[in-house]
């Protein structure tokens, strides 16, 4: 999947889109995505200045971007609903994220119950886990 059907999906625009491309996906069940991670990112100018570290909340929220993605592409809903963010339980950071990396997004569906998608998802580095979160999602018409 690329920018333009991710942009498709997603209501995110810069400098809030944290998917660049998605790399693999099992309709209704898994996806990896990508987000590259680079220096000219708006955040590092406060986050820190002398050492830049992407922040834990927009690693989550990448990871959440991906849920919406498999969420709308399970769904074929393009267009007809918007995804939010209901719940994040379990949220762990494991080590930090700086400008030069690629962050893999890898999330599974744990289940669909009324509307309310649960996944469990995680973030890595070159095999590297960086942050990993269960999440909720529900969608609701635009």
């Amino acid at each position: 999947m690329d920018i333009q059907k991710i942009t498709s999906l997603l209501p995110h625009r810069y400098p809030f889109l944290l998917v660049d491309r998605v790399v693999e996906i099992d309709t209704g069940k898994r996806i990896v995505a990508i987000k590259n991670v680079t220096y000219n990112e708006p955040f590092f100018q406060g986050h820190f200045p002398e050492k830049q570290v992407m922040p834990g909340v927009l690693i989550i929220e990448a990871l959440a971007q991906a849920t919406g993605l498999l969420a709308m592409d399970a769904e074929d809903v393009s267009g007809k609903a918007i995804y939010y963010l209901v719940g994040v339980d379990k949220a762990r950071f494991k080590r930090p994220v700086v400008p030069g990396e690629q962050l893999r997004l890898e999330v599974e569906v744990l289940k669909v119950r009324r509307g309310i998608w649960s996944f469990s998802g995680k973030a890595t580095v070159e095999g590297a886990v960086c942050a990993s979160a269960e999440i909720m999602c529900t969608a609701r018409d635009l």
